[in-house]
């Protein structure tokens, strides 16, 4: 038998193997290796090469490197770097790889950082935290650091104006399966559109992925998508304009998708349309005022594409608002930018005068800024609490109250 069937024995491989690791990991024959709760066969080898006597109750053995060298060198003439590469092959430079691996993140961060929105806060958290949780370092080690590469110019095509999702996918990768439900790539872009959104996490369920899509004007799905809407006035001919007239004369709420709109679109009177994010305050209006309510749509959170479509038709008449949350002050800074929308009982007196109702919950995530009034944002971030919009829903109805119509 050679030396080295001896040395794959029970009693020297768990020794052997932290050995390697330790070596590999620092490079030197310096510091000790150890094995927790040994084996008798343990115990007599590491007391035949320590020349020390261990009880056999003894809970962890710890044993030098350079007496394990130099036990190895002296009875078997080789080495424990010799043994160690006879046994499982060349040791590893993990010092070395840990260098390479950390220059190649290094040089994938600093690529994606130099996108369309690198002087944007979400962008660069985005980078902060792949860097900080080791997303960056496990695609490297899989062989797939190019998807942060990729995932940023994805979002160098961002926003976009009701492009379908393949589309996307072609004009950023050239694969129009690239950003599929589930895809190692839409994971990463999407952990982006969270930030951007202000939201804490990715949704865990389609529908909310669906919404980040949207949020950035990307179309996943043009039936799922989906808005909200009361007495729309609607003029012209087609089917869904007959619909909205129709549902609008009785008062009913009509639910719209994007392929209707792309499909049949819609013209809208000057009217002034008002706009808000909670489904009930849209059911409140519908089943107190009916067809005396003025014209109305429900984001239902954050607006989908089907949403963005229909109010581009609307000019300059829209009043909007959202919870008194930080996703709701940047849903509101949003529509004023992008349709030119008009803040609805969306003042820091409003939200004082909800926050004085009862007690609410906590505003969390990252704060948003109120440039319609410079004084609401700072009011929320002192007193820390939400007020969503069925607290306001008195006030609500009062505005959208048209007797004479």
């Amino acid at each position: 038998m050679s030396f080295l069937d001896e040395l794959r024995s029970e009693g020297w491989a768990r020794l052997l193997a932290a050995a390697r690791r330790k070596l590999e990991r620092d490079g030197a024959l310096s510091g000790s290796v150890s094995v927790a709760a040994p084996s008798e066969a343990e115990r007599r080898v590491i007391i035949g090469l320590t020349g020390r006597y261990r009880p056999e109750d003894v809970k962890r053995l710890t044993v030098p490197l350079s007496d394990l060298d130099l036990f190895l060198t002296n009875r078997y003439a080789h080495g424990l770097r010799e043994v160690l590469t006879e046994l499982g092959g060349p040791l590893r430079d993990r010092a070395a790889e840990r260098r390479t691996l950390d220059e190649e993140r290094d040089r994938l961060l600093a690529t994606a950082s130099r996108g369309r929105h690198a002087s944007e806060h979400w962008h660069s958290a985005w980078l902060e935290a792949m860097a900080a949780d080791g997303t960056v370092t496990r695609l490297i080690r899989r062989g797939e650091g190019r998807l942060l590469t990729a995932a940023a110019h994805v979002l160098d095509h961002l926003p976009a104006q009701s492009t379908p999702l393949p589309v996307l996918a072609e004009r950023a990768t050239g694969d129009t399966k690239a950003l599929s439900p589930g895809s190692p790539l839409a994971s990463l872009v999407l952990r982006a559109l969270a930030l951007r959104s202000g939201l804490a996490a990715v949704p865990g369920d389609r529908v909310g992925q669906r919404t980040l899509w949207e949020s950035a004007g990307v179309i996943v799905d043009d039936l799922a998508s989906q808005v909200l809407v009361l007495n729309l006035p609607v003029r012209g001919q087609g089917p869904v304009a007959d619909w909205l007239v129709e549902a609008a004369r009785q008062g009913i709420p009509y639910r719209l998708t994007l392929h209707q709109l792309t499909h049949f679109p819609i013209a809208l009177h000057d009217d002034p349309i008002f706009v808000c994010e909670n489904p009930a305050v849209l059911r409140a209006a519908a089943t107190e005022l009916g067809a005396r309510s003025a014209p109305l749509v429900c984001t239902e959170g954050i607006p989908s594409a089907a949403c963005h479509r229909l109010v581009e038709a609307a000019g300059d008449g829209l009043r909007w608002r959202a919870d008194f949350d930080w996703t709701g002050l940047r849903i509101v800074e949003r529509a004023i930018s992008r349709h030119r929308a008009a803040p609805w009982r969306m003042s820091a007196a409003d939200y004082a005068a909800g926050l004085a109702e009862s007690e609410s919950t906590p505003l969390t995530g990252a704060s948003a800024p109120s440039p319609w009034d410079v004084e609401l944002a700072p009011l929320m971030e002192l007193r820390g609490r939400t007020v969503m919009e069925e607290r306001l829903i008195p006030a609500l109805l009062s505005d959208l109250n048209r007797p004479g119509r």
